[in-house]
């Protein structure tokens, strides 16, 4: 009798180890079109991303880069002060989105150009995003805002 019980805790447990495995993997799969890396434009012209990831790219909107096309789409080029990367973009822009002003797009780096399918702005006057200050200070461009 103790044998069997012994027997049968040892396969419950086995079993809990292969469904833990499972899940994780499982969890693990459905997460990897949801993570999403961002990176300065020198570091997508320095090591380019395979044209099926999924990424996020921040940086100063250049002046004098933006040209709204027929309809639409919108090409502008994204800075960090090191280098450059032109972005595309089908959709609405958001209200406060402007040259030399922070952004972060989500898209794909296609061909040398960053197809971008979601543009996010700064919400107010002052704000920046993290990564794109962190970027921009690498390269030795970011200035304080003004505190006013």
């Amino acid at each position: 009798m103790k044998g069997l019980k012994k027997k049968r805790r040892v396969q419950v447990i086995l079993l809990a180890a292969v469904a833990l495995v499972i899940s994780t993997g499982l969890i693990g799969y459905a997460m990897r079109d949801g993570i999403n890396f961002f990176r300065s434009p020198t570091q997508v012209v320095s090591e380019p991303p395979e044209e099926n990831e999924v990424f996020r790219l921040g940086g100063l909107v250049a002046e004098g880069s933006i040209v709204r096309g027929q309809g639409e789409v919108v090409s502008f080029q994204v800075t960090d002060g090191g280098e450059t990367v032109r972005v595309t973009y089908a959709g609405v822009l958001p209200d406060l989105f402007a040259e030399n002003q922070g952004m972060i797009g989500t898209g794909r780096y296609v061909n040398g150009v960053f197809e971008a399918s979601e543009i996010l702005a700064k919400h107010d006057e002052t704000y920046m995003p993290r990564e794109v200050v962190d970027a921009l200070k690498e390269q030795g461009v970011y200035q304080e805002p003004d505190g006013s």
